[in-house]
Parts: structure tokens; sequence; C-alpha cells
């Protein structure tokens, strides 16, 4: 598993009375955001990078992202 991932993954555990817990929603919305980090890092705002920004509004609206950009 990448370095990256399991960093996001130990951000996702959580203490319960029945033990430990693993938010997988947590960890999936971690990964969208990272995604969009991404792509938000390739985008200069120019004519080039159009496709950039269209792609993370996709993104966005495909998994309900409330990440603003």
């Amino acid at each position: 598993m990448n370095k990256r991932i399991k960093e996001l993954a130990e951000q996702c555990w959580d203490r319960r009375l029945d033990g430990l817990h693993f938010d997988q929603e947590k960890f999936a919305e971690l990964i969208v955001e990272e995604c969009l980090d991404i792509l938000e890092d390739e985008d200069n705002g120019e004519l080039d990078t159009r496709s950039v920004r269209l792609a993370m509004e996709r993104m966005k609206r495909h998994f309900g992202s409330e990440k603003n950009t």
C-alpha cells in the first residue's frame, strides 16, 4: 500500500466503547480531497488547464465533496 494511503488510513481509526473502529466514509472523503488537491495544484488558471478545472468540478459532483477550491 502507498505510504500516503497508509497515512490517510491512520487518520480514520477511532476508539469506541466496543473497541477500535475504522471510519470508511472518512477514509473515502480524505482520498477524494487528496485527489482534488492534486488537480488543484495543476490548475494555473490558464485556458490549457480548463480540462483540469472541469475534472475537479465533475469529481466534486460525483462524490458529493464539499471541498471549496
